[in-house]
């Protein structure tokens, strides 16, 4: 890099000569360098599921990138987790907020908007970062199902089916392809599991997948036992065979 543009590189609030904010673009990259995060909208609910590798000694009981927000509300993180944890506890802070002033569940949009205006104003202020992190928010509001991607940018979006992190470019291709309006709630957590080993090195095993369910009839969010997220990866690989299993 020249060093006339080295400023540019440094500065959060220096738009660049070519219109471009550095500082928010590694950003971006640091979401596309994490382990993937899927999220799919089905007639039955909401799937979130994530790719987590532990070491051999480490306890992974507790998922570290699938967060919930409300009784009702998930989120799946790719990127700098510590800023995730950040956003979430912020999120959470919102909805109850919001449960206190309305008396009624907070929709998942209001939750994502809350959150993209926060990552956008960490892009205009000297002294501090973007968000090194993307979410997928999803969630079960009046018997809707509702899924959103917020990034560090600022930027929120509806989607019914999305992946983040590394290999994501490949894997949305893949949801695009395969992805149906009418999949159930099992249907659509074997797409996830199929989208997960598309990315992941393991192709083997589901040690590293995690995934929670938000489902339609209940509205609750529900953290998906081992054994089923076995089964939905064997039903993946029966489905989607020409994907790198």
């Amino acid at each position: 890099m020249l060093p006339a543009q080295q400023g540019y590189d440094r500065a959060i609030t220096v738009f660049s000569p070519d219109g471009r904010l550095y500082q928010v673009e590694y950003a971006i990259e640091t979401v596309r360098r994490g382990t993937i995060a899927v999220g799919v909208k089905c007639k039955d609910g909401i799937v979130i599921a994530v790719e987590e590798k532990p070491r051999k000694l480490q306890i992974s009981k507790t998922a570290q990138k699938i967060f919930q927000i409300d009784d009702h509300v998930g989120v799946a993180a790719a990127g700098y987790i510590p800023d995730a944890r950040s956003q979430v506890d912020n999120a959470r802070f919102f909805s109850q907020s919001n449960k206190m002033i309305y008396d009624e569940p907070v929709e998942v949009e209001t939750i994502a908007k809350h959150l993209a205006d926060q990552s956008q104003q960490y892009t205009q202020y000297a002294g501090v970062r973007p968000f090194g992190v993307a979410l997928i928010l999803g969630g079960v509001v009046g018997g809707k199902p509702q899924l959103y991607l917020t990034d560090p940018s600022g930027t929120y979006i509806s989607y019914d089916a999305i992946a983040i992190g590394s290999g994501s470019d490949e894997v949305t291709d893949f949801l695009e392809k395969t992805y149906k309006n009418d999949l159930s709630l099992d249907d659509a957590s074997a797409l996830a599991a199929a989208g997960i080993y598309l990315s992941s090195e393991d192709k083997d095993g589901t040690g590293h997948i995690r995934m929670a369910h938000i489902k339609t009839d209940s509205g609750l969010y529900e953290i998906v036992s081992e054994e089923q997220v076995a089964n939905y990866a064997n039903a993946a690989k029966q489905n989607y065979p020409h994907d790198k299993n």
